[in-house]
């Protein structure tokens, strides 16, 4: 695959920085759209921690925003090439000093179920999957990192029951890191509420 291009990413690269949090959007957003969650999580943890937004490749086709896939109607068949991309984006990543195994991906709506698929598959410090959904027969690998899982009951867009597929799908396997799933009344959004949950993930995993 080619390298990726560096427009199709946002960096935010504090001196020092030895842990990295990579942001996955949504369908219809775009890069920018979760970097100020990520800076408030982030913004009192005692090291400082790298932060990267990725671009899904693909135009809305709405004309505004990225999507990774087509997702209404839902083209399942273009996934594992999704799938395959974003893996390879975030390999790319320790080209610049920091492992994977310091990185954190968190990913919200389409961006989460990407999370997952993809993080799930790499040596990671953690995966955040925020409103996500499992892909249709996907299974949760025997060796993958630990993951927190966020849904608001609420949610018009993706049931919340979708999470708890999620979860049960994760924790089918007992000699994994258990999958925790931190439920709350919002919507399809992260709640703030739910950010404390977030704040003691990224805590422990990078301590």
């Amino acid at each position: 695959m080619p390298a990726a291009n560096p427009s199709d990413r946002l960096l935010l690269n504090p001196p020092g920085a030895q842990r990295r949090l990579v942001l996955l959007h949504g369908w219809g957003a775009d890069a920018d759209d979760l970097l100020p969650l990520g800076q408030a999580l982030t913004a009192d943890l005692p090291q400082p921690v790298e932060l990267i937004a990725l671009r899904a490749p693909e135009p809305h086709p709405q004309g505004s925003g990225r999507q990774w896939y087509g997702l209404f109607p839902s083209d399942w068949q273009a996934v594992p090439s999704a799938q395959a991309a974003l893996c390879h984006r975030l390999k790319e990543l320790e080209s610049g000093g920091i492992p994977l195994a310091q990185t954190v991906l968190l990913g919200f709506s389409q961006g989460a179920a990407m999370a997952v698929l993809s993080g799930c598959d790499l040596p990671l410090a953690g995966v955040i999957s925020c409103s996500g959904y499992p892909h249709p027969g996907w299974e949760a690998p025997a060796n993958r990192p630990s993951v927190l899982l966020l849904h608001g009951k609420n949610d018009e867009i993706v049931p919340f029951e979708a999470s708890l597929q999620l979860q049960s799908l994760l924790n089918a396997n007992t000699n994994a890191a258990k999958a925790d799933l931190v439920a709350s009344e919002s919507g399809h959004t992260i709640d703030s509420a739910a950010l404390p949950a977030i704040a003691k993930a990224l805590r422990a995993w990078w301590s």
